[in-house]
Order: structure tokens, then sequence, then C-alpha cells
């Protein structure tokens, strides 16, 4: 059964309060879903978000509300005020028309107009998150054709990567194996050049670039953070170092692991900055991640479960 917390007027949309004194310690991250692909063959399902996902960001100690697709605009507004950030996972869904590509465009809105108004809500964005983030502030398609569909990667850190809000507080050590081992793993067919995005103003002006890679003949954007804003992306996979297997280029030594708990803390500190909540805990435990049940797909998939909706 599909279960919309949203359709059952669980949610009310109120005002945040942004004071530091009432900053949420019991944070609820949304995870927004996506169409199934045609060749799922899961039978009666609409949207999935991968578990990586989910344990990804309970790892740092936040809840996950899974955000569907297709709802109205007014049920995303009221979500926003009960949710403390948004993680948009990777998969493969049109950036222009899909209703993960709606949905992103909404909470992408809701948290520009957010922070002028003193309300810090950080959208996370991973692999077709990254690029969907880079669509919506260049308002035009910007990517370009990458040989990156499967294969781990040092990252090349920019001059601005170590004062950054992301890594400044990442240990020394792991920040020299980011830079030395391959702990990045990268499962995407299109990226944002560093030539694209130096000759994009919107872009330029928006995001700064925190680190590089390249696929031997194009160096593309692998993770940035916005200036002015707590929006962030990476074009890679950090939750696949410590709960994906079905790939043998996945990195799981212990450092490997380490990388995968510092971006999980990261973010869900930068969500702990927002008093946004739901009325009640009972009416949280409605929308919780928790009333679903994970399917293994390992098997014939390249995920080890998946969420179904």
């Amino acid at each position: 059964m599909r279960l919309l917390c949203l359709s059952l007027g669980l949610i009310v949309l109120t005002s945040p309060d942004t004071s530091t004194a009432s900053e949420s310690r019991a944070p609820v991250i949304g995870i927004l879903s996506q169409e199934v692909s045609k060749y799922d063959p899961t039978p009666d399902v609409e949207s999935y978000i991968a578990a990586s996902y989910v344990k990804f960001v309970e790892s740092a100690g936040a809840r996950v509300v899974p955000v569907m697709i297709n709802q109205t605009e007014e049920e995303y507004r009221a979500l926003f005020n009960s949710i403390n950030g948004l993680l948009l996972p990777g998969g493969g869904v049109s950036l222009t028309s899909s209703g993960y590509a709606r949905a992103a465009k909404i909470f992408y809105d809701l948290a520009i107009e957010a922070h002028h108004q003193g309300d810090h809500f950080p959208i996370w964005g991973t692999c077709l998150g990254f690029e969907q983030l880079a669509y919506l502030t260049a308002q035009e398609p910007v990517l370009v054709s990458t040989d990156t569909s499967s294969v781990s990667l040092p990252l090349n850190f920019t001059d601005e990567a170590r004062g950054s809000r992301m890594f400044k507080d990442f240990p020394a050590d792991l920040m020299k194996a980011l830079e030395t081992e391959n702990l990045t793993e990268n499962s995407h067919r299109w990226s944002v050049s560093v030539e694209t995005y130096n000759g994009n103003k919107n872009l330029k002006e928006f995001y700064k670039v925190l680190s590089t890679n390249t696929d031997g003949k194009i160096e593309f954007i692998s993770t940035w953070e916005a200036y002015n804003y707590p929006i962030y992306g990476v074009q890679w996979h950090p939750e696949k170092n410590a709960y994906e297997w079905t790939k043998p280029h996945y990195a799981h030594s212990s450092t490997a692991a380490k990388v995968t708990f510092y971006f999980a803390n990261f973010f869900v500190d930068e969500a702990r900055r927002n008093s946004h909540s739901f009325e009640s805990e009972k009416a949280a435990r409605k929308c919780l991640i928790y009333r679903h049940i994970p399917t293994c797909t390992g098997d014939r998939g390249m995920f080890e479960q998946m969420y179904y909706f």
C-alpha cells in the first residue's frame, strides 16, 4: 500500500522559528523519490528510493521522510516546514520533465526564499541530484558526456576546499586520503565540465568549486557548495562506500567508510540549524520511512535494497 502522509492532513504549514536557541535536536531529512525505470520488473509501484541514502542520513543521527513525486505545491510547501533538509539522490530520470525534477525545483526555490528570511534549510545533491542543482541554477542544460560510469577516483581539491563549509572540519588525514586514494565512486555519464562552469555566469556566481576530476579528456566538477546558500553537491557517491556492494570498484576500507560518515554528519549538522518540525511526534511518525519495508534488489540491480512507493 502506498502511504501518502501529505494527503492525510498530518502536516501543518507554520512559520519556522529561526533562532539558534530552538535548533532541531531531532532532525528529519526528506529524501526525494523518483520514477522507477521502465526496466524495473516490480509491479504496481510508481517511485523508489535506494536504501543506501536512507542509511547515509540515519548514520548521522537523523530520521528520514520519503518525499513522494507528483504531489501538489501546497503539500510540498507544508512538508518543507516540517523537515530540516532535503537530499536529492542519484538516479536516472529527466532533469526537466520528471516528477523528481518538478519537486526538486519547488524545494530549491523554497530553500532560497527561506535563506533570505534567515531560515537555514540545506539541500544536498548526489550524482543526479548534483546535475539537477546545476540545471536549476544555470536555468539551461549544461551537462557534457564523460566516461565516468563506473570508476572510483581521488579528488583534485581546489584552493578553496580547505576553507569551505563542507571540508573545514575534516581531519587532515582524511583530506589527504581523499586526495590520494580511490575513495569517491562515480556512476554518471554526464558532468558539468570546468569549461562549462567558467563560461556560465549563473553557475560561477552561485557555486564555489571544491574539487574536480577528469575522465582523461574532460575536466569536470566533482564537488561544490553554494557561496551564499546551504546548497551542496557531489557528482560522486559517498553513500556507496558503506552501504552498497554490487560493484567490485566500490571502496570499503576503514578510510572509505569514514568518508561516508563525515559527509553524512556534515549534512545532518547543517539540517540541525533550523527548527522546522511536524505538529507532533505522532504526525511525524505517520510520515517516516519506518512505515515502509525495503526490498532486496542486489541480485538484479545496482542497489542492495530499495524502497518502493
